[in-house]
């Protein structure tokens, strides 16, 4: 008896050991790998109708490549204007996709304002139109009779007496073909005030290169390192400098509101920004800057655009 109470507590005693030394559940470990940051999607470029859109506007969004130097020339204006109409704090710093203004904020392309009468005007109103009689739905056979009944009735309709018979007209006439569109003439168009001003060549020698919109914006001048470089024409230096790569040392005057040229390569620049210029006046001494060869590369530019310098040159 004594055996089985020993052997009883000796099993409750190892229970209660086991139980004790067991090890308690665990939560779950979770795998918690950071999240790695999703890059910011660039925006797409302007589509070709959108810049479209822009440029009729008097907008431009800036390419690789560009300067607001050439962004200026390209467009016909001073790049300081850019400057301002931008509010550019450095006209060295600007960036890939930056939109800017290249046409005077008050000018507005391709709109057309309506006018307000004064008070007190008497406004005009457009006379209605008559209204267009329908057609007839009774059909005859053609004789000169049912044509004069006919043509009594639609007087009538109008309030006007019929015509006498002597003043009609024998057979219908024939109808006269559409005339042929006006020939354009040759060369660019130019304002009344463009046609006034008057052109010299800006360099002796001779043309090396001649005009290729596609290839040659202007045209190139042979000569040696130090030649005279003279204004084409009156008007005002708009730029002086070597910021547009390609041209080195480039003088550029402005001869109208859409006029200007552009002289490049000069070996040494002797006129300012800002200083007025007259026709014939040496502004430049030829060279080779940035090129490889002694020449000025000349240019003419409509409104930005390059247009042939031998339309507005004398014969030589």
């Amino acid at each position: 008896m004594t055996n089985k109470r020993s052997l009883l507590l000796l099993s409750i005693s190892l229970g209660l050991l086991s139980a004790c030394s067991t090890v308690p559940n665990q939560a779950p470990v979770v795998d918690r790998t950071p999240l790695t940051p999703v890059p910011a999607a660039k925006p797409p470029a302007p589509s070709e109708d959108a810049q479209k859109e822009r440029d009729e506007r008097g907008l431009y969004t800036v390419k690789k490549g560009d300067t607001l130097i050439r962004i200026a020339l390209e467009h016909g204006q001073n790049y300081r204007d850019l400057v301002t109409w931008n509010n550019l704090a450095n006209p060295n710093d600007i960036k890939v996709d930056q939109v800017l203004r290249v046409q005077p904020p008050e000018s507005v392309g391709g709109v057309q304002t309506v006018a307000v009468p004064p008070p007190g005007s008497t406004e005009v109103k457009p006379l209605p139109v008559p209204k267009k009689a329908g057609p007839r739905g009774e059909k005859r056979p053609y004789s000169e009779s049912a044509l004069a009944e006919l043509q009594r009735g639609e007087d009538a309709d109008n309030g006007k007496p019929a015509p006498p018979r002597s003043e009609r007209p024998a057979q219908v006439a024939a109808i006269a073909p559409p005339a042929a569109p006006a020939p354009v003439p040759p060369g660019p168009q130019l304002s009344a005030e463009d046609r006034e001003l008057s052109w010299s060549w800006p360099s002796d020698g001779r043309v090396i290169a001649t005009f290729d919109e596609g290839k040659n914006k202007g045209i190139d001048i042979a000569g040696k390192a130090g030649q005279q470089v003279m204004a084409a024409g009156a008007g005002k230096v708009m730029y002086a400098g070597s910021g547009i790569r390609g041209y080195g040392n480039l003088v550029i005057v402005k001869h109208s509101n859409s006029l200007l040229s552009a002289y490049a390569h000069n070996r040494t620049i002797l006129v300012k920004e800002g200083q007025s210029v007259n026709k014939g006046q040496m502004i430049a001494e030829m060279g080779d800057s940035d090129t490889d060869a002694v020449k000025l590369h000349f240019e003419i530019r409509q409104q930005g655009r390059p247009v042939d310098p031998s339309k507005f040159l004398p014969n030589r």
